[in-house]
């Protein structure tokens, strides 16, 4: 069913595209941060290749399936925003992660997006097409769910919700609603099974964040990993942002310097004669 057929199906699109859009935007923080400090600071740049990738998935999706034109609108300006981004990471990363970030694009963006288009062109056709490749998209957006768990888990272990933000959950779980009800009203399935992890995955996150924030901070926090993922929701399907936290051992809090100060001093005393 078409989105022009059904008036709510259309405004859900509508809505959801706008959601996005937001949402596409989310990084521009981070890519503030990168240009004022000419560094990529230990970001990484494998969320905005996998979000590359992923727009470019579904228009792929869309042009097969005529249905689904309201996709391509929202995953075209994310190719667009995505490029603009991979470029300023590759501007300021240093050469080993531009190395890197060229051969991901190469094999993610080129080889295995060349792989999925002959492989559903030789393999099926007509609605069978539409099928196949709405099921490719299914399994990616089902493996880049992992990445809510990761988080869950961070925020249980930490009991911080430092790195998972409120109002980008709340965004992310209204994006994954909008979207669910555009593939239920258009009976899109490969649009609608993504996002009902999408909102619960929301959800969880979102109880969790209310249930911490009320708890006192404690004494002693347990240390953080070194990769903290943020689950990046991009219309229809998620895509990951992955900070790497930067560990500066010339900052040493003045309650442990002082400590070590009074004990220098004290056996400084005991040593020297009398």
């Amino acid at each position: 069913m078409a989105a022009l057929d059904h008036p709510w199906a259309f405004a859900f699109g509508l809505l959801g595209n706008l959601i996005s859009f937001v949402v596409y935007l989310a990084p521009i923080p981070t890519f503030c941060r990168v240009y004022r400090a000419k560094s990529t600071q230990g970001f990484q740049s494998v969320p905005y290749v996998v979000a590359l990738f992923s727009a470019m998935l579904w228009i792929y999706y869309a042009l097969v399936n005529t249905h689904a034109t309201l996709l391509i609108t929202i995953n075209s300006f994310g190719c667009m925003i995505e490029s603009i981004y991979i470029i300023m990471y590759l501007v300021y990363a240093p050469r080993k992660a531009k190395i890197q970030t060229f051969g991901l694009i190469f094999l993610l963006n080129v080889v295995v997006f060349s792989l999925i288009i002959l492989f559903t062109l030789l393999l099926a056709t007509g609605s069978n097409r539409v099928k196949l490749l709405g099921w490719i998209c299914v399994v990616f957006s089902v493996s880049v769910f992992v990445a809510p768990l990761s988080i869950i888990r961070l925020v249980i272990q930490t009991r911080s919700v430092e790195y998972m933000p409120f109002y980008l959950s709340f965004f992310l779980t209204i994006s994954a609603i909008i979207w669910f009800l555009y593939g239920f009203l258009t009976k899109d399935l490969y649009v609608q099974l993504p996002n009902v992890l999408g909102f619960t995955f929301g959800f969880v996150q979102m109880a969790l964040y209310w249930y911490y924030k009320r708890l006192k901070k404690a004494v002693v926090s347990p240390a953080l990993p070194d990769d903290v993922v943020t689950i990046v929701t991009l219309s229809p399907i998620p895509v990951l942002e992955v900070h790497r936290i930067e560990s500066d051992s010339s900052e040493v809090p003045n309650e442990i310097a002082d400590g070590k100060t009074e004990e220098a001093k004290e056996a400084n005393n005991e040593e020297s004669p009398v």
